[in-house]
């Protein structure tokens, strides 16, 4: 029997650390990353791709800042912003996928949803910006700019530099989910929830709004594979496997944790809030409320038995 599994790429598997950005660049990570996907066809899966854009909304901010500063343009508001990102990463994605496909003689329609997803206005996250967007700086370029533009910078978990940080509320409801599961469970391929999805609350009750911010795109993700009843849910990231005390010299990295593992590890301050804590969230998540499986690894171990870390019920 065919299963279903949401698959959430980071936005790294993209647009990697040090690279410019040019659209080349994302084309061939997105080649490589659906020579892996089509492992999950093989393997009698159906699937939903969901996708982060931390790299490239965070372009999109800096290029109409430039653009609005040198020529007067108006801005695009954040939620706008992620819209855009939506559309040209899930052609990227679409693209690159159907051509790996024909190399395989396989044979989906690839359906990219623009989508939005509700959040609560009073998020208490507004007053608390946590989610990196953009590329990496020196403090001094982060002071700077910060000091230029009103805006926040936080240091990467990882070492990398300083990257802008936006507000990330809680998902709430993910729009079109019916049509979203039962196009993948007709053996189509559906690329959702881009970047988190665009950010909307009712600002009344017939009326929905955009609002600046960037919700976790695991987290989001993690909602949409409870939604659409999937039986697994993996995030690829860019590490092979989660690690305890990551980046010390006492890393350790593990193959297979319990929910219940899983828990005690992240109040110990195992995984950063800005890196890899939304994933262990958001697997966890998932785990709770559906008892199947959750896995975190590189999309180079996508496929690949006993590939990345494994979350379990029990």
């Amino acid at each position: 029997m065919e299963k279903l599994a949401v698959v959430a790429l980071g936005g790294n598997a993209l647009l990697k650390a040090g690279q410019k950005g040019t659209i080349s660049e994302q084309e061939e990570n997105a080649r490589v990353a659906s020579e892996r996907l089509v492992e999950l066809i093989r393997r009698d899966y159906n699937f939903v791709i969901t996708h982060g854009n931390g790299p490239q909304v965070g372009n999109i901010l800096l290029a109409n800042s430039a653009a609005n500063k040198n020529y007067g343009l108006p801005e695009m508001p954040l939620d706008v912003s992620v819209a855009y990102s939506q559309g040209f990463i899930g052609y990227i994605i679409e693209q690159q996928l159907r051509n790996t496909l024909r190399e395989n003689d396989l044979q989906r329609d690839i359906i990219s949803i623009i989508t939005q997803v509700v959040v609560n206005k009073e998020d208490p996250a507004f007053q608390n910006p946590s989610k990196p967007v953009g590329p990496y700086y020196s403090k001094e370029e982060a002071d700077r700019m910060a000091s230029e533009t009103n805006s926040v910078y936080a240091e990467d978990a990882k070492g990398r530099g300083w990257r802008k940080v936006v507000a990330s509320p809680r998902p709430l409801i993910i729009n079109n989910t019916t049509s979203i599961a039962k196009i993948a469970r007709s053996h189509h391929i559906v690329i959702a929830v881009g970047g988190g999805g665009i950010p909307v609350y009712y600002e009344k009750h017939n009326k929905m709004v955009g609002i600046d911010a960037v919700i976790d795109k695991d987290l989001a993700s993690s909602l949409l594979a409870r939604q659409i009843n999937a039986d697994k849910f993996i995030i690829l990231t860019d590490i092979d496997k989660v690690c305890l005390n990551f980046n010390t010299p006492q890393q350790r990295s593990i193959d297979k944790m319990t929910m219940s593992e899983a828990m005690r590890y992240m109040n110990e301050g195992h995984f950063a809030a800005g890196s890899m804590g939304p994933k262990i969230s958001a697997a966890i998540q998932f785990v709770e409320n559906t008892g199947m499986d959750a896995i975190i690894t590189s999309i180079e171990k996508l496929g690949i038995d006993n590939g990345g870390t494994r979350i379990t019920f029990a």
